[in-house]
């Protein structure tokens, strides 16, 4: 039994695919021959960005809302969330017949706050980043009485999106290393506590960015150790301080974090759009960049890796700016 069972198992995960099954989608695994040819390893997208809300984030927060006590829902729930999570919680509170409330910064994508309040949810903006806007949405739901939905540190919540890792083990029981983006460490806690009971060698490995990396720097000091230089594009994993119980699954089962440039986030964002045909948000490029940044391919070539693309919540005007970039630097070439 692994330590993590404490917090959360594989049977939560199984329960959590039962309640999402009539809910949420089953996404896309799809080769990647782009990919492939370019790392010389096996390799296939996670295409979370096709979910419900258009990331990952719906399984999560559907299966804690289904769990919650009768009182529970009729006082509400409450969020913070630099928009995934919110979109998550709006849509499944609208799908489960509760009053939602979610707090996002006030540098969260106009895309994401406009389909958040579309959803249902009455939208509060406040601060900077994300760490700020969780600390007044902490504040709302003590004055209110609604309940809080961590977008990370839950076990439910982590359970819900473990799935993802079980429905990789039905297409692929053969993989052999998962690359998965980090913010506050859900996503890749479920999916490695998925994978890891079924096969302890699957390779789980995270990524971040350099400019925002809490659990890499907590990762590497052994403790929770905040890491915030400034922002990224990869807002929906700009996460300051990873989560208590996040970090103490990450530290036991995930086998390496590692860092990416703004400069390779944007390359992946281009490379995913322009061959792969897949809209793609920062955040949800990590992983690809990753893969080809020559930071990992030494011990790829040749396996089977499966790179999560968490979701697809991106401004038209960021994906304007990428394609001028690499346009404008085509032709000064």
């Amino acid at each position: 039994m692994m330590k993590t069972d404490e917090y959360v198992s594989v049977w939560d995960i199984n329960k959590a695919k039962e309640v999402l099954h009539d809910n949420a989608r089953k996404t896309p695994l799809v080769k990647s021959f782009y990919l492939t040819s370019v790392t010389e390893a096996n390799v296939y997208l996670k295409l979370e960005n096709m979910q419900l809300t258009g990331s990952f984030k719906f399984r999560g927060a559907y299966n804690k809302i289904a769990a919650l006590t009768t009182t529970e829902k009729e006082h509400g729930v409450i969020a913070c969330s630099a928009g995934n999570h919110a979109q998550g919680v709006a849509l499944s509170s609208k799908l489960l017949g509760i009053n939602s409330k979610i707090v996002m910064p006030e540098t969260a994508p106009q895309a994401k706050i406009d389909a958040t309040r579309g959803y249902g949810s009455d939208v509060v903006l406040y601060g900077q980043t994300f760490d700020e806007a969780k600390e007044k949405c902490i504040e709302i739901a003590e004055k209110t009485g609604r309940t809080f939905l961590h977008p990370y540190d839950d076990p439910a919540v982590i359970a819900g999106q473990g799935t993802i890792g079980l429905e990789i083990l039905d297409s692929m029981w053969d993989v052999d290393t998962v690359i998965v983006p980090i913010g506050g460490g859900g996503l890749i806690s479920g999916i490695a506590i998925a994978l890891k009971s079924f096969n302890p060698n699957i390779r789980v490995i995270g990524v971040q960015a350099e400019n925002v990396h809490g659990m890499k720097s907590s990762f590497d000091a052994g403790e929770i150790t905040p890491h915030y230089e400034a922002p990224t594009m990869a807002d929906g994993c700009a996460v300051k301080v990873p989560g208590d119980i996040t970090f103490s699954i990450v530290k036991e089962l995930v086998d390496e974090i590692i860092t990416v440039s703004e400069t390779e986030l944007e390359q992946a964002m281009k490379d995913l759009l322009q061959r792969g045909k897949a809209v793609v948000e920062g955040a949800g490029a990590l992983s690809t960049a990753a893969l080809v940044s020559d930071k990992i391919t030494d011990y790829v070539k040749g396996k089977n890796v499966v790179c999560i693309i968490s979701g697809g919540n991106v401004d038209l005007e960021r994906i304007s700016q990428v394609c001028e970039h690499f346009f404008s630097s085509e032709i000064v070439k």
